[in-house]
């Protein structure tokens, strides 16, 4: 894979890596930090994981269950941004999605929805009082005694970023939020937001985070057992044993970072040029084999 990258742990520290100190865009592994992020706010008291929010529940909207399409669908879409457009405004992609147009009752299904995100990242950012660099800061990134990782709102926070052949893009594209940071880092961080004795969150959070919903109908390798949780894919593999994590994508890069359930302190971070999210999860399992 071209501009290949990667960081693999064990007990918790880093034991083979390759530029594994190099910034990357997270994608959507930032589903997982903002689902993490959400938790600490409801373990706080400042939100509610199945208060009604106008037809769904947050933990719809973590869970890809609110009924809500999604933008990555749009054909218009991805021409501007190849085209390096300004990215439209919220309002504008909503109206473009047709986001108030439910594709099921909330509840009865499932389907990835970058827009429930951006109502997730709302929902934290009215409830933190602050955006939602600053909140996942506070409550994710410190606890869990990891530097490096955060929000990158405007071209110029990319410029020290690799992001393969798509240099100029904007940020603004990700609309619940394009975290960026070292390779290793990201592996760090959910080594230790899911190992109950580093996590920041509690254990019914973490309870609730792993209550998944089964995706048999995407069993391809290297997945036998696919499942989404809250902010966390999740599922066994030819190898008998299980993971937990999150596949992220853009314009040219793929990203993967997994933990083995069964052995703490053991993840692995991958990151290459490259337009397939296969090859880079194949290689991630690979890495805690």
């Amino acid at each position: 894979m071209d501009g290949q990258a990667y960081a693999a742990l064990e007990s918790g520290v880093l034991a083979r890596g390759s530029r594994s100190e190099l910034a990357v865009p997270w994608w959507s592994f930032g589903k997982t930090i903002i689902a993490a992020t959400a938790l600490r706010l409801v373990d706080q008291g400042r939100l509610s994981l199945d208060a009604p929010l106008g037809g769904y529940t947050l933990r719809q909207l973590l869970r890809h269950e609110a009924g809500l399409t999604c933008y990555g669908g749009l054909a218009e879409y991805h021409q501007a941004v190849a085209a390096r457009e300004a990215p439209w405004s919220a309002q504008e992609m909503l109206a473009r999605a047709g986001a108030d147009r439910p594709i099921y009752p909330p509840g009865a299904g499932w389907a990835y929805s970058n827009i429930g995100y951006l109502k997730a990242r709302v929902l934290i950012e009215d409830a933190y009082g602050a955006d939602l660099g600053a909140a996942a800061r506070a409550l994710v990134f410190e606890p869990c005694r990891v530097q490096g990782p955060r929000l990158a709102l405007t071209p110029l926070d990319l410029a020290a970023v690799e992001m393969g052949a798509d240099r100029g893009y904007h940020p603004g594209w990700v609309y619940h939020g394009l975290f960026v940071g070292p390779l290793g880092a990201a592996a760090v961080l959910l080594d230790r937001l899911m190992n109950p004795t580093a996590s920041p969150l509690s254990e019914a959070s973490l309870a609730a985070m792993r209550q998944v919903h089964a995706l048999t109908e995407h069993a391809t390798p290297p997945w036998t057992t696919p499942a989404y949780g809250l902010g966390l894919m999740c599922s066994a593999t030819a190898g008998g044993w299980s993971v937990e994590g999150h596949t992220g994508g853009g314009p040219g890069t793929h990203l993967a970072v997994y933990r083995r359930t069964d052995e703490p302190g053991r993840a692995a971070a991958v990151f290459a040029e490259i337009d397939q999210q296969a090859p880079v999860e194949t290689l991630a399992v690979n890495l805690l084999a």
